[in-house]
């Protein structure tokens, strides 16, 4: 399975991206996207940037998983206090 998560460009280099998912960094190359620039949000697959987002879907998305990943936290603790 895989699990697609905008990531915001901070830098580029050589076709290469510093893509950001809250505050964990990692390289991503851009060479199948032509118009990726520093601060747009991509989605990245085994290392390459393959489409864009607009800003409001990406963070709307990282909202979700947040909550998504509170919500397995809490239940977890329900599980441990049994």
């Amino acid at each position: 399975m895989c699990l697609a998560i905008p990531s915001k460009i901070t830098r580029i280099e050589n076709e290469m991206a510093t893509i950001d998912v809250d505050g964990v960094q990692r390289q991503a190359s851009l060479l199948l996207l032509e118009d990726a620039g520093v601060g747009d949000y991509v989605i990245v697959h085994a290392g390459f940037a393959i489409q864009k987002v607009d800003e409001q879907a990406a963070m709307e998305t990282l909202q979700f998983l947040k909550e998504a990943a509170d919500y397995v936290d809490r239940l977890q603790g329900k599980k441990d206090d049994e």
